[in-house]
């Protein structure tokens, strides 16, 4: 049986539909980021399993237990937000011990768990430091030791990290990973950045507008997106309509490769940077390929993202190493490799 399960829950905030109808389930021990734009319910989806916010229609059950008569308080859920919301006129100790006090937990073991907490976050020994004197990523590492003070059975994460620089997001997101898999946490998060939702994730929940858009490991949603939507917000920009047939697909491109076995008919066609392979010179010599002019490029450390203007078709992008990255205003031949395509439904 899942720890959590959704059937069906509806939110509506008078005309507008922010949850339209949402069925998940969430295993014990599972990791699950749900991701999506501003405006697509993932965090309503957060509060409506936290009590936060009234069901219009539907089931939450953790456990199996229906949770409408069951206030937020007393679901044994623990909810981080992204501003971490401590308590300033606490020390650290003071605000992970909050929740064991409002258990009226025996003061030796509200002490203990501190401790036991500070070490698992990389703070040992900090109980009576001022929260207010911590750095960016200790105040979130001690907001998310007080989430996990009572022991809740499901772990609430709302945007944990975005407040902090991308550098200290990279590194702590692994640990989040390895804590969870070590205690063996059952965790519900959102965010809006895919990179930090895979890193993170068992499965991850793409939503758009109230709905559950797709639903899939992180490599199973990367490799291939539901659609066109799911795609863009992904960030993949190599998209057009085309034809297939068994040799391949007639695109704004002009003909372009396919998988062995792809389906014919219409739909949309993905192509991923890091299948387009760059050659030529500033003269354009002539060879296989779909002649491009390079409009513009991006450093990304250990790629370069470069923007390409096509002689016919949108615009595409191609990822390379920076040794062989084209300078910009540079003619290049793009050639596709078929493995790094693939079609959406149309």
């Amino acid at each position: 049986m899942a720890l959590l399960e959704l059937d069906g829950v509806r939110v509506s905030y008078g005309d507008r539909t922010a949850l339209a109808g949402v069925s998940l389930q969430v295993a014990a021990h599972e990791t699950v980021c749900v991701l999506g734009p501003s405006g697509s319910g993932k965090s309503t989806l957060l509060r409506a399993v936290a009590g936060l916010v009234p069901v219009t229609a539907g089931q939450v059950r953790l456990d199996g237990r229906d949770q409408a008569r069951v206030p937020a308080h007393r679901r044994g859920v623990g909810l981080m937000f992204q501003d971490h919301q401590l308590f300033p006129q606490r020390d650290v100790g003071g605000n992970i011990a909050f929740g064991l006090r409002m258990r009226r937990t025996p003061r030796a073991e509200t002490e203990r768990r501190v401790a036991e907490l500070l070490d698992l976050v990389g703070l040992p020994g900090a109980q009576r430091r001022a929260v207010t004197a911590l750095s960016g990523g200790e105040q979130q590492r001690v907001a998310l030791a007080r989430a996990l003070a009572p022991g809740p059975r499901l772990l609430m994460l709302d945007e944990p990290l975005g407040q902090l620089d991308r550098t200290l997001r990279e590194r702590l997101v692994v640990e989040l990973r390895q804590l969870f898999q070590r205690l063996g946490t059952t965790v519900l998060a959102v965010t809006h950045d895919q990179g930090e939702a895979f890193a993170l994730a068992d499965r991850v929940i793409v939503m758009r507008d109230g709905h559950i858009a797709q639903a899939g490991t992180p490599a199973e949603v990367w490799r291939r997106p539901a659609d066109a939507f799911t795609a863009r917000f992904l960030g993949f920009r190599n998209l057009a309509e085309a034809t297939v047939d068994g040799r391949g697909a007639d695109t704004p491109w002009g003909r372009v490769p396919v998988p062995e076995g792809t389906p014919p008919g219409r739909a949309t066609l993905l192509i991923r940077p890091t299948g387009i392979a760059l050659s030529g010179t500033k003269t354009g010599a002539a060879g296989p390929g779909l002649r491009c002019a390079v409009r513009a490029r991006t450093f990304r450390g250990d790629h370069v993202v470069v923007l390409l203007a096509p002689e016919r078709g949108p615009e595409l992008e191609a990822a390379c190493p920076p040794h062989r990255a084209p300078a910009e205003g540079a003619t290049v031949r793009a050639v596709i490799d078929p493995a790094e395509v693939t079609t959406l439904p149309g």
